[in-house]
C-alpha cells in the first residue's frame, strides 16, 4: 500500500474469496482509500469507495457461532455485492472502528438543520452544509456558521427518511438526542444512500447497545403511565404531578423504576434518563404507528 496505514492488527477474519466458510487469522491494514485483509493463503482488498455500510457487532447467521463482537464492511464488486468480517481485541478494534469511519466520512458534506425542535417545540433554525468528523463517542458537524457536537451517549431516538433541507429533498437522519439536559432533535440530509447508510450506523453505534438492553425489560401498563407523564411534563416532574392513583403506588413505582435506570432524581423532581426516554419514544412510536 502505497498510502499511509492508519491501524494495522492481527485478528479473526472472513471474506468469500478466502475459500473457507470458517473465519482463519489474517492481518487488518487499513488507510484512508482502502482496507486490506491478508492470511497464508491469500488477500482479500476492498477500496472504501466501493464500501457501502458497515455493521459494528451484529454477525450474519451463519457465522454467528464463531464471531463474538466483530465489524462487518459490506462493499461492491463487479457488480455483486460482498462482505468481510473481521474480529479482534477490544483495543483493536476500538480504534479500527473509529478510523474507519473517519476515512468513509472524510469527503462526506451534509445539509443540517440544529436544533430543528427543542422539548416538543419546531424552532426557527436555519439549513447549513457542514462536513462531518468522527472522534470516539461522539460526532462534531464543523464547517458552518452553527457547529455542534452530538454525544453519541445521548441519542435516544432515530429516523430514516426523506427531507427538504437547503431546497433540495435528498436522504436524512432524523435523530433525537440530549443536550444540556434537554430533548433536541437535529436533522442531516445527505446526497446519497450510502452516505445515509455510514453516517446512520455510526450515529446508532451505542444507541442500538441500549435499545438491546431495553429488550430485557417490559414495563407495566402503570409504568408507562408515569414515565409518558414525565415526559409529557418536559422530561422532569414533581411527584404530585405523576401521581396516577395511590401516592405510596406511585412512590414504589418511581422506585422501581430508579432501580432499572430509567429514572433518576432531578433538580425539581423525578427526571427521566436517557433508557427512560427511549422507552418512552418507542412506545409512542407504537401507538402513532
Amino acid at each position: 500500500m502505497a498510502e499511509s496505514v492508519v491501524a494495522d492488527f492481527v485478528g479473526r477474519v472472513h471474506a468469500a474469496s478466502f475459500g473457507t466458510d470458517d473465519p482463519v487469522t489474517g492481518r487488518v491494514l487499513l488507510s484512508q482509500r482502502r482496507l486490506v485483509i491478508a492470511t497464508d493463503d491469500g488477500k482479500e482488498t476492498v477500496p472504501l469507495s466501493r464500501v457501502f455500510d458497515v455493521v459494528v457487532g451484529s454477525v450474519p447467521g451463519d457465522l454467528r457461532s464463531f464471531f463474538n463482537d466483530s465489524v462487518t464492511v459490506a462493499y461492491e464488486r463487479d457488480g455483486s455485492r460482498r462482505s468481510a468480517l473481521v474480529e479482534g481485541e477490544p483495543e483493536d478494534m476500538d480504534k479500527f472502528v473509529r478510523l474507519l469511519f473517519t476515512a468513509l466520512l472524510r469527503n462526506v458534506t451534509v445539509t443540517v438543520r440544529h436544533p430543528a425542535k427543542v422539548g416538543g417545540r419546531v424552532t426557527d433554525a436555519s439549513d447549513h452544509r457542514a462536513s462531518v468528523s468522527v472522534s470516539p463517542g461522539e460526532i462534531r458537524f464543523e464547517n458552518c456558521p452553527e457547529p455542534f457536537t452530538v454525544d453519541l451517549s445521548a441519542v435516544i431516538d432515530y429516523e430514516r427518511t426523506d427531507r427538504t433541507l437547503g431546497g433540495k429533498k435528498r436522504p436524512a437522519l432524523v435523530f433525537r438526542h440530549v443536550e444540556d439536559g434537554r430533548t433536541v432533535e437535529s436533522i442531516a440530509t445527505v446526497p446519497n444512500e450510502r452516505a445515509l447508510n455510514i453516517l446512520g450506523r455510526y450515529i446508532k453505534i451505542e444507541y442500538d447497545e441500549a435499545m438491546e438492553e431495553l429488550d430485557s425489560f417490559d414495563p407495566t401498563e402503570e409504568q408507562l403511565e408515569i414515565l409518558v407523564s414525565i415526559y409529557s411534563a418536559g422530561g422532569e416532574a414533581n411527584i404530585a404531578d405523576v401521581v396516577t392513583g395511590d401516592v405510596a403506588q406511585t412512590s414504589m413505582i418511581l422506585d422501581t423504576l430508579r432501580e432499572e435506570n430509567l429514572v433518576a432524581d432531578g433538580e425539581s423532581g423525578a427526571a427521566l434518563t436517557r433508557k427512560g426516554q427511549m422507552i418512552v419514544s418507542s412506545y409512542l412510536e407504537s401507538v402513532n404507528a
